[in-house]
């Protein structure tokens, strides 16, 4: 075994194994992310409408979700799920899912609980007069809010949107405790057979700098797109 600290040649050594891993990250995201506008939608609207008994279920999930470490919220679903599916259906329903799906879940309902406040102050930002409007042309509530109200919606949600996936990529390396072989993961791999992580946990930072300054230049580009950062009036730059 070596009794060197640190080795250059051991983290460039290192480095193609644990990139080779960053998909499995990315891949959570965007699943998570998905799930999370849905959830977090669906939560939003009831906080809107005031459905009871929904609206308060709602405000606790809320509440649950901001005042819990993501990783207390990950082991419940990981180990609570497969136990609530079981006394719903009589069988261990979940003993043949992979890991990735207790992650997703995880992830998903975690960040739609921080959505989905976001989202509700974007639907209500909003102009009454825009549904009004809706309505008068012949649409229906659904009809209207999926045409006029969600475009309009996702313009102001958009950089909390954008800041919360920035987020939650590093967060992602949490998976790896439920045995999800991604660049954590793989870094244990690595230290288990060579006694050295810390080029392992070099190479991992490295990526995950690099790939949050690329996912906020995306939404960064994304924004002025949508007209943020317009130019002033003056026509000035």
């Amino acid at each position: 075994m070596d009794n060197d600290f640190f080795s250059f040649e051991r983290m460039a050594e290192y480095f193609p194994k644990i990139l080779s891993k960053f998909p499995v990250s990315l891949y959570v995201v965007v699943v998570s992310t998905v799930l999370a506008l849905v959830l977090g939608t669906i939560v939003a609207v009831i906080r809107i409408r005031k459905i009871p008994v929904l609206h308060q279920l709602a405000a606790v999930y809320i509440s649950f979700t901001r005042g819990t470490p993501l990783l207390i919220q990950l082991f419940l679903v990981y180990y609570g799920l497969p136990l609530l599916l079981q006394a719903a259906f009589g069988s261990n329903v979940a003993s043949g899912w992979n890991k990735l799906i207790f992650v997703f879940l995880a992830y998903g309902l975690n960040e739609a609980g921080f959505l989905a406040e976001h989202i509700r102050a974007a639907i209500l930002s909003v102009p009454r007069g825009q549904v009004e409007a809706g309505h008068m042309v012949g649409l229906t509530d659904a009809q209207t809010f999926r045409r006029i109200v969600l475009p309009q919606a996702f313009r102001v949600l958009l950089p909390g949107l954008g800041a919360m996936v920035v987020g939650m990529l590093p967060a992602t390396a949490l998976a790896y405790m439920l045995g999800v072989v991604d660049m954590m993961g793989m870094i244990t791999i690595l230290s288990n057979s060579s006694y050295h992580s810390l080029e392992g946990y070099a190479d991992a930072a490295l990526i995950f700098v690099a790939s949050s300054i690329v996912l906020e230049k995306i939404c960064s580009i994304l924004l002025k797109k949508l007209d943020y950062g317009r130019k002033p009036a003056d026509g000035s730059l």
